[in-house]
């Protein structure tokens, strides 16, 4: 069910008009990107307009002990803390009691993604700046208190090992029991490295852009903590699909000088990365050449686990 057929209801955006002490005339509508979660923006019109986000967690997609609500609304207040462009947290309903679901309620941040494929070669010329902003993120500082909240990447980066047995979506795959296999066989076991502050699903749909600049990085509900080539791994990927190796390659460069250190082991989570698209083929390899430019980035992996 997409956002725009999971209106709220007219009670559930009052009683967050009211909660937030906000008055006036109203309208409500999807935005675009709403990908696994309910997203609307509310619009305040009259004297004094104002726009607040809805985002309320889809229940087909809770995850067991981890509360996206909670981690997303959290983390948004430590990213607001350290000046790093993302949604200001409003309203946490940890019940569902006012939206219906549990969800957070942030200040609406204006931009816009940029969309493969007609964009595919604005995403590549973006890439040493969407980079620069992932170091800024690893470089968040954050407390024992905060890992309450936040995914241990460590663990939910590989979740696809963590039954032991190879999952019926990777039999499938061509790939998918020679990565099961390196990945299960080597998780855990990289050079030492310190743990960093992370946004576990960071790609082009969410970066929002205006104006050349980076206006807010979204979607935190999977906010988490570890190794930092994890993020750099899934980021490489999608860059990777679009036909843009060479972005790849400069969005490492240009990470790696904004971050201060050099990445280890980089190719086995490129390897764990791999196992997103394994889960729904025809969901990620929509357009021409896509499945074949994901085997390359696979067989790359590969050879560069192997060779260290």
């Amino acid at each position: 069910m997409s956002a725009g057929e999971n209106l709220p209801t007219r009670q559930s955006v009052q009683a967050v008009l009211d909660a937030l002490g906000l008055a006036g005339d109203w309208r409500v509508s999807a935005l675009p990107g709403s990908y696994s979660n309910f997203t609307h923006l509310v619009e305040l019109i009259g004297d004094e307009p104002r726009k607040i986000v809805l985002r309320r967690y889809n229940p087909a997609n809770y995850e067991a002990g981890h509360s996206k609500q909670a981690c997303e609304y959290h983390a948004l207040g430590m990213l607001q803390r350290q000046g790093i462009p993302a949604p200001k947290p409003l309203l946490l309903d940890d019940t569902g009691e006012l939206l219906g679901l549990p969800g957070i309620v942030t200040e609406f941040v204006p931009g816009a993604q940029i969309e493969p494929p007609t964009q595919a070669p604005l995403w590549g010329e973006r890439a040493a700046d969407t980079a620069r902003m992932l170091a800024r993120i690893h470089q968040l500082p954050f407390t024992e208190a905060d890992k309450r909240y936040l995914m241990d990447d460590n663990i939910e980066v590989a979740w696809f090992i963590k039954s032991g047995e190879m999952p019926a979506f990777m039999r499938r795959d061509q790939d998918g029991e020679m990565v099961w296999q390196l990945v299960n066989a080597r998780w855990g076991r990289w050079q030492p490295t310190e743990s960093r502050f992370a946004h576990t699903d960071y790609w082009s749909g969410n970066i929002l852009w205006q104006e050349r600049a980076i206006s807010a990085v979204v979607d935190w509900e999977e906010a988490g903590y570890g190794h930092p080539a994890a993020d750099v791994a899934y980021c490489r990927m999608e860059y990777f699909l679009e036909g843009l190796p060479e972005a790849a390659d400069e969005s490492l460069r240009a990470y790696q000088q904004a971050a201060g250190w050099r990445l280890t082991d980089l190719p086995l989570f490129e390897l764990a990365a791999s196992a997103r698209p394994m889960t729904d083929p025809a969901g990620w390899f929509t357009r021409p050449h896509m499945e074949e430019r994901f085997r390359r980035f696979i067989a790359n992996a590969k050879a560069g686990l192997l060779a260290g």
